[in-house]
């Protein structure tokens, strides 16, 4: 679309000095929250011009707005006074799409354990003295994690292709007779056919886990292209010298284009030489036992060798380097991204023609080994989060803060998190396959015993669940009560109406429970390391079902076994159809699949420092977007700024903010309501949006204010001083407005809880006075804080 005048061309950022600033020059720059919405409801008019961007993010304004610019400068010019009377130009960024736009998105339901160990690389503790090592040494133990999810899930579907579909179901003549389309793998069933034999019936199977290894290499390197690949404005590239409170003020942090590159070739190595493991393995293991030609044994031990050797290189790429955010990753490594892949593939190729070749001597029985394979891939797990769990305590006793998650424990138990969803993830693929493949008739033998001990433990888990569900209940009841006298002093003198008292405190009670998530979270999170570890005891020690272990043993105990066990089953496979279900459906239903945007909104907001396969991070594509329109408006007007943003439009609000230079920052105003700035972010991420980062962030613009309300699930204070200028956080808003029938509200005033901010009389009042307080000109010095305010610094590389 064609610039409309009034609108300054993004190369005017780089001018020597501000453009002129008439009178009532003043834009308010809105910034949605969770979910979305249209410009149209964002603006309160139905004539809405885009003016700036593309379909999937853009600015707008109302159409009598786009000459706004222009029209003011005339006037000024003119010595006229303003036909907008001081008020604002509104104009509205809309993000919404690049989490919640097409269909597609929603198969990136199947990429959720990425997301969330992803997540768990951005909460390490807060760092104030020089720990660089220890903070790398955190950054490396969650991409090792990341890493072995990458090769859980491609094991899980080596498992599904080659044990049960090509080695078990084609191997036996009751389960292929029952599938027509094994009839050619089948020996019985083919009459020997040249795929009949069990290496090459392994090495076309080999093409479904591969075929899936490249889907997520495609898939990362395309949404990296779509979302991430938008440079910050070029004056950014330097490091500031008062930017340093914060991680997401750095040049580079909103484009490490070096680390995904790196990471997404790893792990595309991972998973070829998973493959190559699953196919080759079992036929050297055939070849070094059977006493058949030595040449094939030679060749794979040399197959072999050719694994361990990539699987180090593999290591040694997601060891060797972290995120660089002090500069832009402008540079790839070339050779590293190229060859990588490219000589794992080749590695997979003479594998799969290894297995392929001729032994007519060779039968497919048993497993393939499976349970060794997820037994490695449990215990390492299992080690790489306790030792997660060490040093994030190290750094949490280095600098406590009483306000972080589970006392700087979020990171691990979030990545174990992480790691229990594909455990379930797997196990309920291979349990789901297995039964389709052989029903009830037990004629192959299944997949491996670990995955049955992990769906046996889920009943127990549920329990713990459950009996969280209650004590949380009884606390909602006794918050309610409490919530009642409160709700009758705020609305003191007004009509009095015992149930709508009580829907008030209730819905107060309600919103209260959010900041109960980190009992919630570190609760199961500890109990499912622990079930997890007795799975794999269990699954190891005895090497066979529950229901079968427990076989001799008192009547209660083979009973609770069994039960659990079918109980687990059952349980995987509802989920995995309703999963299934869900992700088909939002690909069909726009309303289901904003439900499924507003999980991305809230779980793709930081890059891919972790896994190269999560979903891509909006942010890196919104953050830049802002960040432009800010400085050339202000380059080009020298007017008023107030960024206005809801929700998770006010964390993008301050991630701009913090990218913008000094003497931008200075023209700026915030104004935040239902925000999570420091209730979700500041908790859960305290290294970047700790009371250090947002003291910071309160000090470098001009002026900033917040609104929440106690009925907000979601937004909530921000909880910083005023020594350092204008107080943050205005008093909790009145939610509703009246309690009952008044002569402004003849109607029953709705509970707003997270929505419609805007509405209400103290949003115009508050605006005003951020407007007022923005002068025309270069805003003057603000106040030095007090010796107790808060100070924190970085090390150069805060999540490497």
């Amino acid at each position: 679309m064609e610039r409309p005048r009034g609108l300054a061309p993004s190369n005017e950022q780089s001018g020597p000095g501000l453009g002129p600033a008439p009178a009532d020059n003043a834009l308010e720059l809105l910034v949605h929250g969770v979910g979305g919405t249209t410009p149209e409801d964002m603006l309160d008019d139905p004539r809405t011009v885009r003016i700036t961007g593309d379909d999937t993010a853009a600015v707008f304004r109302r159409a009598d707005d786009v000459e706004a610019e222009r029209e003011a400068a005339e006037e000024a010019a003119q010595g006229r006074t303003g036909r907008r009377g001081g008020r604002p130009v509104p104009e509205a960024y809309v993000w919404c799409n690049l989490t919640s736009g097409n269909g597609s998105r929603a198969l990136w339901l199947l990429l959720l354990p990425f997301m969330v160990v992803n997540l768990a690389h951005w909460m390490r503790p807060t760092v104030r003295d020089n720990r660089i090592r220890t903070v790398r040494l955190y950054g490396l133990l969650v991409r090792l994690v990341g890493l072995s999810l990458t090769v859980l899930l491609v094991a899980a579907a080596c498992e599904v292709a080659l044990d049960l579909v090509a080695w078990q179901c084609a191997g036996t003549r009751a389960c292929a007779e029952d599938r027509s389309w094994l009839g050619f793998l089948s020996p019985d069933g083919s009459g020997g056919a040249w795929w009949s034999q069990p290496g090459r019936r392994l090495a076309l199977a080999s093409l479904l886990p591969a075929a899936l290894t490249f889907l997520l290499w495609y898939l990362s390197h395309r949404t990296w292209s779509a979302y991430e690949s938008q440079r910050p404005p070029s004056g950014q590239d330097g490091a500031e010298e008062e930017n340093d409170r914060s991680g997401l003020g750095r040049p580079g942090f909103w484009y490490g284009r070096r680390l995904v590159a790196r990471l997404r070739a790893a792990h595309t190595a991972a998973g070829l030489l998973t493959v190559a493991a699953a196919a080759g393995g079992a036929a050297a293991r055939h070849d070094a036992g059977a006493g058949g030609p030595g040449a094939l044994d030679a060749i794979g031990r040399l197959v072999t060798a050719a694994l361990v050797v990539g699987a180090a290189v593999v290591l040694w790429v997601v060891c060797r380097r972290g995120r660089t955010e002090n500069r832009l990753d402008r540079h790839l490594d070339t050779a590293l991204v190229r060859w990588l892949p490219a000589g794992s593939l080749v590695v997979l190729g003479l594998t799969l023609v290894y297995a392929a070749w001729s032994r007519p001597e060779w039968r497919s029985e048993h497993r393939l080994p499976g349970d060794t394979t997820f037994g490695g891939l449990v215990l390492v797990q299992g080690l790489l989060v306790v030792a997660l769990c060490v040093v994030a305590r190290l750094l949490h006793r280095a600098h406590p803060d009483p306000r972080a998650a589970m006392r700087g424990l979020a990171g691990p138990a979030v990545a174990m998190l992480g790691c229990s969803l594909g455990g379930v993830m797997s196990a309920g693929v291979g349990q789901r396959m297995a039964d389709w493949l052989d029903g009830t008739g037990g004629s192959i033998p299944g997949p491996p015993v670990l995955l049955t001990w992990q769906a046996s433990v889920i009943p127990p888990l549920l329990l713990v669940l459950l009996a969280l569900v209650g004590r949380l209940a009884w606390r909602t009841v006794r918050l309610r009560r409490a919530e009642i006298g409160a709700v009758e002093l705020a609305y003191r003198g007004e009509v009095e109406d015992a149930g709508r008292t009580r829907r008030i405190a209730n819905t107060r009670a309600m919103a209260s429970l959010t900041d109960r998530a980190p009992l919630i979270i570190g609760v199961i999170s500890a109990v499912t390391l622990l079930l997890g570890a007795l799975a794999l005891v269990g699954a190891t020690a005895t090497g066979r079902t529950p229901d079968r272990a427990a076989h001799g043993t008192y009547a209660v105990v083979q009973g609770v076994a069994a039960s659990s066990q079918a109980l687990g089953s059952w349980l995987i496979g509802v989920g995995f159809i309703l999963f299934v279900t869900w992700g088909r459906r939002a690909y069909k239903d726009p309303a289901a699949r904003r439900t499924i945007g507003i999980l991305w909104d809230v779980g793709t907001f930081w890059p891919r420092a972790a896994h190269p396969f999560a979903p891509p991070c909006y942010a890196e594509r919104a953050v830049p977007d802002l960040t432009w329109r800010i400085a050339t408006w202000v380059r080009a007007t020298g007017g008023r700024l107030v960024i206005s943003g809801h929700s998770q439009g006010s964390v993008l609000a301050a991630a701009a903010a913090w990218q913008l230079k000094p003497s931008v920052r200075k023209r700026v105003a915030l104004l935040t309501y239902g925000s999570p700035l420091e209730r979700l972010y500041g908790r859960w991420f305290p290294a970047h949006f700790g009371p250090a980062a947002l003291s910071g962030l309160h000090r470098d613009v001009d002026c900033w204010r917040n609104l929440y309300r106690a009925t907000d699930p979601i937004g909530g204070p921000v909880r910083l001083r005023g020594d350092c200028g204008p107080e943050v956080d205005r008093e909790a808003l009145l939610d509703p407005l009246a309690h009952g029938r008044t002569a402004e509200h003849p109607l029953p005033a709705p509970i707003l809880g997270h929505s419609d901010y805007r509405a209400d009389p103290v949003f115009a009042e508050e605006r005003e006075r951020l407007l007022a307080r923005l002068s025309p000109e270069l805003p003057g010095p603000r106040p030095e804080c007090g010796p107790g305010e808060p100070r924190g610094s970085l090390p150069e590389q805060s999540t490497a």
